[in-house]
C-alpha cells in the first residue's frame, strides 16, 4: 500500500483523490484535529489530550449544577434559631386558608428574637402559583429582610400547587441562594441542617442517595443534624379528621424514620427532625430522634386526637414558633404559643425539652453494641 502522503495546506479532498482512502490513523486524526501543516503524533497526542480535558471540565461543570447547593452561616455557639411552618400567606381576607393577624403577630415575634436565622417547614403560601400570595409574603415579612435574618425553607404541598413550573420559578425567586436545588444542607456552627423536599420520594432517587451520604459523612465535630422536611414522619393526627383536621403520616415518611432510626445508634451526633403539614404542636420521641409537628405558623389551626406516645397531650389549637438554642452539645427547644384574643397577645412556653450529645466514650459503646 502506498504509504499516506503529508496532507498540503487549504487542499480540498474529492472522492477520487488518493487521499480520501487512506487508512492512515495519523493521517486521519490530523484531519479530526485541523492540523494539515505539521503534522506529528505529539502534535496529535497534546490535540487529543486538551479535548478531553475540556469534555471533562465541561461534565464536571454539568454536575455541579445539578448537585444541591451547600450553604454555610459563619456561626458560633450559642446561637438560636427559629424553626417552625405552614404559614399560608395569602390574601389577609381570606380568613379560611389562613389567619392573618396570628401570622403578622408570629412573623414580628420571630424577629423580635433576633434568630441566627429561620427554617420554614413548607406552605409558605397558599397557593404556590399565585404571585399575588408570594407579594403578601414580600410585605408580611419585609422585617426579616430588612434585619437581613437568613431564611432556609422546604418545599410544602401548597408552594407548589398549579402549574409547577409557575410555583417554583415564584419560590426560587425569593430564595435565589438555593440555585433551583429543591432539597440542600446548611452548615453552621456544630449543626448540620439537611432540608428535604417531601414531595419527591425522601428515601429513593437523588434525593435519597444525596441524603445517606449525607447521614453516612457527618463532619465529627457536628453535634446536631436538623431533618426539615413538610409531612410528618410521625403524628398523632390522621386522615380520620376527628377534631376537623390532621393527617396520617405517609409511607415514604415512615420510610424516612426508619432509615433515620438505622443510623442514630451509630452516629454520635443527634438527629432532630422538624416537619408541618399538621396544623398543630406535637413532640414525639423514637428510636433516640426527637421529631417536631411544628404547623402552627397561621394556617387555619385545629385540635388533634393525641396518641399514647405524643410527649404534648394538649386537645386545643396551638399557634407557635419554635425557638432553638444551640450549644455545644446541647440544644433547648421551646415552644412559643400564641392565643390571640380581640387583638391582644397571650404568649405561653407549654414545652420545652433539652437534647445532649452522648460522651464520646459513650457514643462509641453504644455503635459497638
Amino acid at each position: 500500500m502506498t504509504p499516506c502522503p503529508v496532507p498540503p495546506t487549504n487542499l480540498t479532498y474529492t472522492t477520487g483523490s488518493p487521499l480520501a482512502g487512506c487508512r492512515s490513523k495519523e493521517f486521519a486524526l490530523s484531519l479530526l484535529l485541523g492540523n494539515h501543516d505539521s503534522f506529528s503524533f505529539m502534535t496529535v497526542r497534546r490535540n487529543f489530550f486538551a479535548l478531553f480535558l475540556s469534555v471533562v471540565f465541561a461534565a464536571l461543570a454539568l454536575w455541579a449544577q445539578t448537585q444541591p447547593v451547600e450553604l454555610k452561616l459563619p456561626l458560633s455557639t450559642p446561637f438560636h434559631f427559629v424553626a417552625y411552618g405552614d404559614t399560608r400567606f395569602t390574601d389577609p381576607n381570606d380568613t379560611e386558608a389562613s389567619n392573618a393577624p396570628v401570622r403578622g403577630a408570629l412573623v414580628e415575634a420571630i424577629a423580635g428574637t433576633d434568630p441566627a436565622f429561620i427554617s420554614i417547614g413548607g406552605d409558605i403560601v397558599y397557593n404556590g402559583y399565585d404571585v399575588a400570595d408570594w407579594k403578601t409574603w414580600d410585605a408580611e415579612t419585609a422585617v426579616w429582610r430588612q434585619r437581613n435574618i437568613p431564611i432556609y425553607p422546604a418545599l410544602g404541598n401548597h408552594d407548589l400547587h398549579g402549574d409547577q413550573k409557575i410555583a417554583l420559578a415564584n419560590y426560587f425567586e425569593r430564595f435565589p441562594e438555593l440555585k433551583d436545588s429543591r432539597y440542600y444542607s446548611v452548615r453552621a456552627a456544630n449543626t448540620l441542617m439537611l432540608i428535604l423536599d417531601s414531595s419527591l420520594e425522601e428515601g429513593s432517587g437523588r434525593q435519597g442517595e444525596w441524603l445517606a451520604s449525607k447521614l453516612d459523612n457527618i463532619p465529627p465535630d457536628v453535634d446536631f443534624v436538623f431533618i426539615v422536611l413538610h409531612h410528618p414522619p410521625y403524628t398523632s393526627s390522621s386522615d380520620n379528621k376527628q377534631y376537623g383536621g390532621g393527617h396520617s403520616a405517609r409511607p415514604s415518611e415512615q420510610a424516612l424514620a426508619k432509615m433515620l432510626a438505622e443510623r442514630q445508634p451509630r452516629t454520635r451526633a443527634r438527629f432532630v427532625v422538624f416537619a408541618g403539614h399538621v396544623h398543630n404542636y406535637e413532640r414525639h420521641e423514637h428510636n433516640g430522634i426527637t421529631y417536631f409537628v411544628t404547623g402552627g405558623g397561621g394556617a387555619h389551626a385545629y385540635p388533634i386526637e393525641r396518641a399514647p406516645g405524643d410527649l404534648f397531650p394538649d386537645k386545643h389549637v396551638n399557634y407557635h414558633y419554635l425557638l432553638v438554642e444551640v450549644n455545644r452539645g446541647t440544644v433547648t427547644i421551646t415552644m412559643n404559643r400564641l392565643e390571640l384574643n380581640n387583638g391582644k397577645a397571650t404568649w405561653t412556653k407549654p414545652d420545652s425539652t433539652t437534647i445532649a450529645v452522648p460522651s464520646l466514650a459513650a457514643a462509641k459503646a453504644t455503635a459497638s453494641n
